[in-house]
């Protein structure tokens, strides 16, 4: 059973990613999540057959070796790696929307030939280092250093919770320098750059996350990425396209935990007859699968906005919000209809609820969320 819908109009080449995100996350990755989440095993080797496949380079352009797609076709790929296994996802997410989206709005053309083209074609995975120990709701008060030292910028400083940090082979690092917040495209050859031990997180641990330290990592001046002081806005470009890429994912846990909750109670019975044939249940399965669709159906519709060239900041954080908050309300239900069994490991919906929780703190907490739309309500001038 699936309760994956497409909207109507997809050409045949967009369904048919559809189909190949579908077959490769239920054949390659799902059967193998629950182990990699026990070993908090990250799958470098999945991640590269799919960039071989293209899905490393699904928001890039054509011209620079992406498959160029539109962000409703990116969404539904990625919820299909999402409902196998958030982990991958995350760093499919992570790789396509923010870096790529960084380096296609504001990289050189140079730039785009050196590093864009192999993270397009899956040669490269690029992660994203933003939050800091001190710094994570709050990350305009980052303490990362950029200091010019003629033709090159050193960079020094520490970075929290970086996805693909340990594993990446491209890092777009935010650093302070005097003009203001810039990013920096970081190689993670580069001397000075130390990832930590992964962190032992409760949820999405086959994920690679790392706190960093920089110690004077030199660079070549043509690594800053744009304008000098740019880059804090260069970063909340890219995380417009990311919340609606975490919004998909929460989509993604949520839609398997009602695949799941559906296929169990109509398989378990309790006083002579199938649970879902109580009313009780009934109706806590048609809530699961409203909030899915809803949750679903808001995120494509800011995919479109997005998709049309208009501003989506406000909108891609109801996205997030709501999607991530149905996730974890979805899952919760999982648990609950599956009764004791649903709190132990042998069974799905345990992981799909631990995983789900992060949906509504990273690429900005739910609180943060709030108040981009707040302030969307309440426009300047």
């Amino acid at each position: 059973m699936s309760t994956a819908i497409e909207p109507p109009g997809l050409s045949e080449t967009q369904r048919q990613i559809v189909e190949l995100a579908r077959e490769f996350a239920r054949t390659k990755i799902e059967p193998f999540a629950a182990e990699w989440d026990r070993r908090a095993y990250f799958a470098r080797d999945v991640i590269d057959e799919l960039g071989r496949l293209g899905f490393l380079g699904m928001c890039a352009p054509e011209e620079y070796d992406g498959m160029g797609l539109d962000t409703v076709t990116y969404l539904l790929a990625l919820e299909e790696i999402a409902a196998a296994d958030a982990s991958v996802a995350v760093s499919l997410s992570i790789h396509n929307a923010i870096p790529t989206t960084m380096l296609v709005r504001h990289g050189s053309p140079a730039q785009k030939d050196r590093f864009l083209k192999g993270m397009a074609r899956g040669e490269v995975l690029a992660g994203f280092a933003l939050s800091e120990p001190e710094s994570g709701s709050d990350a305009a008060a980052l303490r990362t250093r950029a200091v010019r030292d003629g033709d090159a910028w050193v960079l020094s400083g520490a970075k929290a919770w970086a996805t693909n940090g340990g594993t990446a082979d491209l890092m777009m690092v935010m650093a302070r320098s005097e003009r203001g917040i810039c990013a920096f495209v970081v190689p993670t050859d580069a001397p000075g750059y130390r990832p930590g031990k992964p962190e032992d997180k409760m949820g999405l641990r086959a994920s690679n996350t790392v706190a960093l330290a920089l110690e004077d990592v030199r660079l070549p001046a043509d690594h800053l990425l744009g304008e000098e002081g740019e880059g804090f806005g260069y970063a909340m470009e890219g995380l417009d396209a990311g919340r609606l890429g975490i919004a998909v994912q929460a989509v993604g846990i949520a839609r398997r935990a009602l695949e799941h909750s559906v296929a169990y109670c109509a398989e378990r019975r309790q006083f002579g007859r199938p649970l879902r044939e109580f009313q009780g249940v009934q109706f806590k399965l048609a809530d699961m699968a409203t909030r899915v669709e809803a949750a679903r159906a808001l995120t494509h519709a800011v995919a479109t906005r997005r998709d049309r060239g208009e501003g989506t900041t406000m909108q891609a954080s109801m996205a997030k919000v709501f999607a991530s908050e149905a996730a974890m309300w979805v899952t919760t239900q999982a648990v609950q209809l599956f009764g004791g069994y649903g709190y132990m490991r042998d069974f799905p919906v345990e992981k799909l609820f631990r995983d789900a929780k992060v949906t509504e703190i990273y690429e900005g907490t739910s609180e943060i969320q709030r108040i981009i739309v707040a302030r969307g309500l309440y426009p300047r001038g």
